[in-house]
């Protein structure tokens, strides 16, 4: 039988965390940005957890950590543009019409 590590589980419980954050509080787009924030990182460390035996366990790392850090700039630079055509970060005044 396999060991699961700690940290595995523990990452496992972040990511299911973040999504729960996620389906809950989305009211601002900067809460659902950070929620999604954290799941990246959780995978992150989930990812290093389940790959520590293996060769390319850094390739895959530097992957994942320029992904996730792509990720929040595009998702800081929509914040920032909505912000300043729409006045606030509400998910709910954005539509398809408007945008």
């Amino acid at each position: 039988m396999m060991k699961v590590s700690s940290l595995f589980l523990i990452s496992g419980v972040g990511v299911a965390l973040a999504v729960l954050t996620l389906s809950l509080q989305h009211k601002h787009l900067l809460s659902a940005l950070l929620s999604l924030e954290a799941m990246t990182l959780s995978l992150f460390v989930m990812l290093v957890a389940a790959s520590s035996g293996v060769n390319f366990e850094g390739v895959m790392c530097l992957i994942l950590i320029t992904m996730g850090a792509c990720e929040a700039s595009l998702g800081l630079a929509i914040l920032v543009s909505l912000i300043r055509t729409h006045g606030n970060d509400y998910v709910s005044s954005f539509g398809s019409q408007k945008c």
